[in-house]
């Protein structure tokens, strides 16, 4: 089998021009357009806020992916996917999107600034939504690579829920870390709720104090290669990277600004 990994799956946070420009939001937009460009397969995945224009966007729902339900703190919710193109990449983004999680016109936080009660269940939702949607599809990735805090629940689900899937058998996990780690506590019983098939409660040992660095270090814990994405991230969260012995790609505001970043990115998952 080639040491080239051919099938990237981007599972991130926000993606312009779906949300205003920022760090993640330009990696989620051009880093695919790079590795499509290098002849690589890709997928893009993003939650579908309420604050996406569907109408301008031109988002329309993919019938044959929706229709699933995803139980969450024991309620059953029906997981909606939609679809759109950014014509310029000639790529598609899937958006995951729920009614109850996804509607309203803020991100993570009220019009207030308070953090959402529900952002544990929306991670934990979010994550599985996109994994149970790439499995309906049969569309194997090489990689899976986590953008943003709320997608950090896919390297526990991968290793553990999903771990005899034949579709994930032979994936492997980039987390790129960034400078959005939440604040503002999550739900105590995060763990709880989060746990699915073959992940329990005692694989998440970080979330028995579920703060936003805990919940790095969880995806951390999981993963199989970490980016760093920003110059200034958690010192607990990098440090712990460390500790586990994983590869670490450093930032480099250099190559991030002239584009080569993504050859740096493209070596990083071969040699995984």
């Amino acid at each position: 089998m080639s040491d080239i990994k051919k099938k990237i799956l981007f599972v991130n946070s926000e993606i312009y021009p779906y949300l205003p420009e920022s760090d993640i939001a330009n990696i989620g937009r051009y880093l695919p357009q790079g590795i499509l460009e290098r002849k690589r397969e890709i997928r893009s995945f993003m939650p579908r806020y309420g604050c996406i224009n569907e109408r301008k966007n031109q988002l329309h729902e993919v019938i044959r992916l929706s229709g699933m339900n995803i139980i969450i703190g024991d309620v059953d919710r029906p997981l909606i996917i939609k679809v759109a193109s950014i014509s310029a990449a000639r790529i598609q983004v899937y958006f995951i999107d729920n009614e109850d999680y996804f509607r309203r016109k803020q991100t993570y936080c009220d019009a207030s600034g308070k953090f959402f009660e529900d952002n544990d269940e929306r991670a934990a939702f979010f994550a599985r939504g996109v994994l149970e949607t790439v499995k309906k599809s049969r569309w194997a990735p090489d990689i899976i690579h986590c953008h943003g805090w709320i997608s950090q629940m896919i390297p526990a689900y991968l290793k553990k829920a999903y771990k005899d899937d034949p579709i994930f058998s032979g994936s492997k996990v980039v987390l790129s870390l960034y400078d959005d780690t939440p604040t503002a506590p999550f739900d105590p019983a995060f763990a709880t709720k989060a746990a699915f098939g073959g992940l329990t409660r005692e694989d998440l040992p970080f979330l028995a104090e579920p703060t936003g660095i805990n919940l790095a270090k969880t995806a951390v814990q999981y993963a199989d290669g970490i980016i760093l994405g920003a110059e200034q991230i958690e010192p607990a969260i990098v440090d712990y990277c460390r500790a586990l012995g994983l590869p670490v790609l450093p930032f480099d505001r250099a190559s991030r600004e002239d584009g080569s970043y993504v050859d740096a990115y493209c070596r990083f998952y071969d040699e995984l």
